[in-house]
């Protein structure tokens, strides 16, 4: 077992580097041995758990889903065209670094408006020498705007404010590098997390990471796609775990603990009442209030 270097080339919103540890700790032991050959995500964000997993343990395929075309354009570009990829990134920094404040802010925006307007001329569903072009934008974007958040509006229009970082590190060539390698062996798939369910069987470690189910009002983060993730999904998506565990699939699953706030909410403890629900610590970063940014518990959900 090596550990790769490879690691999110984006920050993302429940990105889950903060839960590694748990998750590592709670792998199945024929994952471990090497029996296990594919593994599935169907939500996969930033990639934390995804990184970690196949750069540690010799998937022969990985299958990784999202229903945020934009994610799904950045992965397959930074698989397919990494080194292209790199140039526009360096042409962009060199740009934006060389100047002032105000001035850093004007690019910003034009850079944001740019990308909103050019969203129809691609084709999201067909790789294009255009791809590469905007994921450049997307990971400039995503490493000068606010807090590092993805949030679009009803329109489908990335709308997240200016970050006013000092040295923001618009490019990692040796990082993107080494994401590009650990891809190699995945499919890269754009849909609905259903989409995964001819991938997950006997021979599959899938692990589940939905938008969490907000604690309260104030920390619902329901931007990341023009339509939330209700707790009808979240009920759809227990049924669709149970599915998948009738095919002897090892399954493991996150999310919010609704206890943290309520301690009598056990809209999880009964969703998945037939399988085994631990309670761990995490760190929530992304919060307006800095005080709510400590630790606080989070379930883990496994068939094991």
């Amino acid at each position: 077992m090596v550990t790769s270097p490879a690691k999110p080339f984006l920050k993302w919103a429940g990105g889950k580097t903060q839960l590694l540890d748990e998750v590592r700790k709670r792998i199945p032991l024929q994952v471990k041995e090497g029996e296990v050959p594919v593994f599935v995500e169907p939500f996969v964000g930033g990639g934390a758990v995804y990184f970690s997993l196949n750069g540690m343990f010799d998937f022969k395929t990985c299958h990784i889903f999202d229903i945020n075309e934009e994610l799904i354009l950045a992965y397959t570009v930074v698989r397919d065209d990494v080194e292209s990829l790199i140039h526009h990134l360096d042409e962009i920094a060199e740009e934006f670094l060389s100047r002032d404040a105000p001035v850093r802010k004007e690019y910003y925006y034009h850079m944001r408006n740019e990308f909103n307007q050019t969203k129809g001329d691609i084709n999201f569903n067909r790789f294009g020498r255009e791809w590469t072009k905007r994921a450049a934008q997307l990971m400039f974007l995503n490493r000068t705007c606010f807090n590092g958040l993805f949030r679009v509006n009803a329109r489908g229009e990335f709308n997240v404010p200016y970050g006013r970082y000092k040295n923001p590190p618009i490019l990692n060539a040796t990082l993107l590098r080494a994401d590009s390698d650990i891809l190699r062996n995945t499919k890269i798939h754009h849909g609905d997390f259903t989409a995964a369910g001819p991938y997950i069987s006997g021979s599959s470690f899938a692990y589940f990471d939905p938008p969490y189910r907000p604690l309260n009002q104030t920390s619902s983060f329901t931007g990341y796609a023009k339509d939330g993730f209700s707790d009808d999904e979240q009920r759809r998506l227990a049924q669709f775990f149970t599915k998948c565990d009738a095919t002897g699939a090892k399954l493991m699953l996150s999310n919010s603990d609704p206890r943290n706030i309520s301690p009598d909410d056990n809209f999880f403890d009964s969703l998945y009442s037939d399988y085994r629900i631990a309670r761990v610590p995490a760190k929530r970063y992304i919060n307006r209030d800095g005080t709510k940014r400590g630790k606080i518990n989070e379930i883990i959900v496994t068939n094991y």
